[in-house]
């Protein structure tokens, strides 16, 4: 008897057990009978099966080399039931190797893109376009698309329900782009935050369309409003999964329009934009809204006059938020209104000297923060705020910034990466300390976007399954036996570095840096 060929699995009858698991075993598969199963499910077709068997091993070493190769074909397996043509699918797929690993890799490596892919199979063609593939979306080329679609559909709803359902494309597409390391890491926080300004801002634009609409406002009437990004989004370094932090603010408490007081209708408006974004419908939702950084926190006003703002700045800014305040950040609604609250808030952030009172407060922040995260089940594997976690790494960078971005404009950054750059060049971090803390930043943010790629869940977590483990790591790149072992290895490497380093430069080692 002849050898067997991969292709039999399809196209030779009646394979005993021993046979299937002889040609699938090769391939990483955990549940062969399973894994054998969903392939013989995907083409019961003859003309389909000569043509899914032609790709078969093709197929099944891009499974092999995916984060998770049993998911990988459970979902190629609804992806073919999804409605799409096999015949064509299956012909697609042979004449484009990339097309088939992009395909492949993203089921067996991101529920949620696979969700993506079975819900709109068409959009794997659309993705897999080259010149799509390899060019990042500006923020103006989907605004032009929103303005475009929204204005040929008929209701408030229906344009924010296209926002989800583009907002799904767009994640597919910059997945894909990390996923196989087309874009560095940097440039996938930086296309996250792209298209989170250009939703936001469309949603104001919905929102308030129909706002004036509905009490009758034309012309410039109660145009004096802005949104601010705060967090990750105003420092342009969104996470996979993140929600984002938001402030709004208006610019005239006295302007009135012919039905509504500018107070009240500013109010109505960021209720509208708030519920716009998180509202989760049949098309899903834009973002979680977070506006716990907006004066008094969950207590204030969902709106506020920037002459608030400036009164509780003058009054009650606590050292924290002077740190929150470096990430500001203007994405929607009236652009000078948005530079004047960013003139303010400059004023406030460094009007002050930052001294060691002002840190010990950041410290016990932290602290409280420390003993929160230690009670919980994944004490020392939160990558955000465990010990040496991207939260330290933030700390030292803003701490630094607002110290001495008094006298050095250049310090005055919103990204975290640039600010360690500035503080290096004017020699306030040494050559190694800012090494250490910008390799660590980029391969925690990694780690953090991988962990919420997987499930669209917004995670700081490594996991404890050892299967969620492996699967994370594969998508970082350990691809051997150890990889696992590795990445570990590399996890504790950075966050012991970091955790040295913010206990040296904030926890007292070395505080008189501060005192220059």
């Amino acid at each position: 008897m002849s050898a067997l060929n991969i292709k039999d699995l399809l196209l030779a009858s009646q394979l005993d057990r021993q046979s299937v698991a002889s040609l699938l075993q090769p391939y990483r598969l955990k549940d062969i009978a399973r894994a054998d199963a969903n392939l013989q499910t995907i083409a019961a077709d003859p003309s389909e099966r000569q043509l899914l068997a032609e790709i078969l091993e093709e197929l099944l070493t891009c499974a092999s080399q995916s984060a998770n190769p049993d998911q990988a074909l459970a979902y190629l397996e609804r992806f073919a039931r999804s409605g799409v043509n096999k015949s064509q699918l299956f012909s697609f797929l042979r004449s484009s190797h990339q097309a088939l690993e992009i395909l492949v890799r993203s089921l067996g490596g991101s529920s949620y893109m696979a969700e993506i892919l079975i819900r709109d199979p068409q959009l794997l063609y659309w993705v897999t376009d080259p010149q799509i593939l390899r060019t990042p979306r500006t923020k103006r080329e989907i605004q032009r698309e929103i303005v475009r679609t929204a204005k040929m559909l008929g209701t408030e709803q229906q344009q924010l329900d296209y926002l989800r359902s583009l907002k799904r494309r767009e994640m597919l597409h910059i997945g894909v782009r990390d996923l196989l390391r087309i874009s560095s890491v940097e440039e996938t926080w930086k296309a996250l935050s792209v298209l989170a300004e250009a939703l936001i801002s469309a949603a104001h634009w919905i929102c308030a369309s129909a706002l004036r609409r509905e009490y009758g406002i034309s012309g410039q009437a109660l145009t004096g409003f802005t949104i601010i990004a705060m967090g990750k989004l105003g420092g342009g370094e969104l996470n996979f999964s993140s929600d984002v932090d938001l402030m709004y603010l208006y610019s005239e408490p006295t302007e009135e329009s012919v039905d509504v007081a500018a107070e009240d209708y500013f109010r109505r408006l960021s209720q509208k934009v708030t519920l716009g974004l998180n509202n989760l419908t049949g098309e899903g939702y834009v973002y979680r809204v977070d506006l716990r950084l907006r004066p008094e926190g969950d207590a204030g006003n969902i709106a506020d006059s920037l002459e608030a703002f400036r009164r509780y700045y003058e009054t009650r800014l606590a050292p924290w938020e002077r740190l929150a305040l470096l990430k500001a950040w203007p994405v929607a609604g009236n652009r000078a209104l948005g530079r004047a609250f960013l003139a303010m808030a400059q004023g406030f952030i460094y009007a002050e000297p930052f001294g060691l009172q002002a840190i010990e407060n950041i410290l016990g922040m932290k602290r409280r923060i420390d003993e929160k995260v230690a009670g919980r089940r994944y004490a020392g594997r939160n990558v955000k705020l465990g010990p040496g976690g991207i939260r330290e790494i933030e700390l030292i960078a803003q701490t630094l910034q607002v110290c001495y971005g008094r006298r050095i404009l250049s310090l005055r950054e919103r990204s975290t990466l640039a600010a360690l750059k500035t503080l290096l060049e004017h020699s306030l971090i040494s050559a190694a300390e800012h090494e250490l803390l910008a390799r660590a930043y980029v391969f925690l943010r990694d780690v953090e976007n991988k962990l919420q790629m997987m499930h669209d869940t917004q995670t700081h977590s490594l996991p404890l399954a050892d299967d969620e483990l492996t699967a994370c790591a594969r998508l970082l790149g350990y691809e051997s036996t150890e990889g696992v072992e590795r990445f570990e290895q590399d996890y504790s490497r950075h966050t012991d570095q970091v955790s040295r380093l913010f206990k040296e430069i904030l926890g007292g080692v070395d505080l008189r840096r501060f005192e220059r």
